[in-house]
């Protein structure tokens, strides 16, 4: 799995020193997340503290995985702040799938502010058994394929 886009958050971080000012709207800087593979699955942990369950949003489409979510701004005029340093705003993460893993069948949970996504790999992408007919007699020779991700 590569990131989709690998300067994206260098631009997130331009736009808001260029145009955050103290005690303005700030939008969030990034979704911090983990990615590892575990057995037969890859497992994505982004923390989203704050953000209302449903306000996340994931979509796969074209063989992107698009992770959206929105974290609401307190609304209280008559409040004098003395910091306001908590990000509101929207959230996004894209990363690019390969084709090695199982599109159709990525499931994910949100739970204490932790997204968990479950990218399974593709069956295809497995390692697996290859018969080798020698001489006569099959053998059976272990063969790794090329993980995707």
């Amino acid at each position: 799995m590569l990131r989709f886009d690998p300067f994206g958050d260098l631009d997130l971080l331009t736009r808001g020193l260029l145009n955050g000012q103290s005690g303005s709207n700030r939008s969030p800087r990034f979704m911090p997340m983990d990615l590892c593979k575990v057995d037969d699955h890859y497992l994505l942990t982004a923390d989203l503290p704050g953000v209302d369950p449903g306000s996340v949003d994931i979509d796969v489409d074209a063989g992107t995985l698009t992770i959206s979510a929105h974290r609401t701004a307190r609304s209280e005029d008559s409040v004098q702040w003395l910091t306001n340093e908590r990000f509101f705003g929207t959230y996004r993460r894209q990363l690019s799938l390969g084709e090695g893993v199982d599109a159709s069948a990525i499931s994910a949970t949100y739970e204490n502010g932790v997204l968990n996504v479950t990218i399974p790999i593709a069956e295809r992408a497995k390692p697996r058994k290859v018969q080798i007919a020698h001489g006569g007699k099959q053998t059976s020779i272990e063969t790794n394929t090329v993980d995707a991700g």
